[in-house]
């Protein structure tokens, strides 16, 4: 499986600039105006793992494959969004589409860069964004409601959506849905309110390593857990360097990782991802699934007739699998395990799965 994160945010926050780095594209327009993006840009990117290139080597393999993970640059909201203000209701329809939200905020000063409103408040900002979430959530809830069309909705998401509703109504939190339903419920309800979200708060380059007093704000008040302090500019410049470069010039700069790597990092911890792999002559591959996947659900990521017809897994560890070079030794010292329909799969095995056709 592939997961699709949508960059939300107010015009002119950087979401376009930061699409363009992390998908080392140019497929977003990026400019000094509102609305410049109106169709949403979406790149698909390769999930950088070491685990896999070390694999790929240790099993001489033809073919190595990242995982990947597809980004949605979505177009600027604005107060009223709901309501049809702005590019308002088909922007919202977009983010219904994605299975996680990145909030991008203004977190910088500059004459030279529109601002839609006259200070720079990243709070303001995310409140605004998830206001109009809530609200477009509550004419959503409304509709399916109106005209007896509660008799056509199953009883469990009659149930999600009575909740919603009471809280969007009364001022409560959402979160509580996520303490009674499983997430894979939650995600048929299309509410746009509890998705899960990662805030990015976009700096100059003189902010990029300690942040500034509009982040120091923003995370005293919603916490570092799920916050990241990004400057889209230099994401751009990195990405137009070599790999030495690259290196060098981050090491100069004081980061450790890139944009790109810190997001994939909270994305696949939000989202409860774990990676799984395949290693042999022909080729390495890396597949990524739920948390507490069992076996045969992770051989149907591969194809369905693997999960269909599954027996059992050939199970090593990754730490195993190098340090017995591959899977012969590892076999032979007794380092490889046979699972079976019930074995729930950890990051990093590295397996090979046995079936009937």
């Amino acid at each position: 499986m592939s997961f699709k994160c949508g960059i939300v945010g107010l015009p002119n926050v950087g979401k376009s600039t930061l699409f363009n780095a992390l998908t080392n594209s140019s497929k977003a327009q990026a400019a000094n105006f509102p609305f410049c993006t109106i169709d949403p840009n979406v790149g698909v990117v390769p999930v950088p793992d070491e685990r896999l290139n070390k694999l790929s080597k240790i099993s001489k393999s033809k073919k190595t494959i990242n995982t990947t993970i597809s980004f949605v640059d979505i177009a600027g909201l604005v107060k009223g969004a709901s309501k049809g203000e702005g590019l308002g209701n088909k922007f919202l329809s977009h983010i219904r589409e994605v299975d996680a939200i990145i909030h991008m905020m203004r977190c910088f000063d500059s004459d030279d860069i529109q601002n839609v409103n006259p200070t720079v408040d990243p709070i303001r900002d995310l409140e605004i964004i998830e206001t109009e979430m809530m609200l477009a959530d509550l004419e959503s809830i409304q509709k399916r409601f109106e005209k007896n069309n509660k008799k056509k909705i199953d009883e469990e998401q009659l149930k999600i959506l009575e909740i919603a509703l009471d809280c969007i109504n009364n001022d409560k939190d959402l979160s509580v849905l996520k303490d009674q339903f499983n997430k894979k419920i939650l995600n048929q309800s299309g509410l746009l309110s509890i998705k899960p979200r990662i805030f990015v708060c976009n700096v100059d380059e003189q902010s990029v390593q300690s942040g500034n007093k509009y982040t120091k704000d923003f995370v005293a008040k919603f916490g570092e857990e799920n916050t990241l302090i990004v400057s889209a500019d230099i994401e751009n410049q990195i990405n137009e360097l070599e790999n030495d470069e690259k290196k060098n010039y981050m090491e100069m700069i004081g980061l450790k990782k890139t944009g790109l790597d810190l997001l994939i990092q909270k994305g696949y911890k939000i989202l409860e991802l774990e990676t799984y792999f395949t290693s042999g002559p022909e080729e390495t591959r890396a597949w990524t699934v739920e948390k507490n996947c069992i076996a045969p659900k992770a051989a149907g990521e591969i194809h369905t007739d693997f999960e269909k017809g599954f027996i059992r897994a050939e199970t090593i560890s990754y730490n195993d699998f190098v340090a017995n070079d591959g899977w012969v030794n590892s076999k032979t010292n007794g380092k490889m395990r046979l699972e079976g329909k019930d074995y729930i799969v950890k990051d990093g095995d590295v397996l090979n799965f046995r079936f009937n056709t």
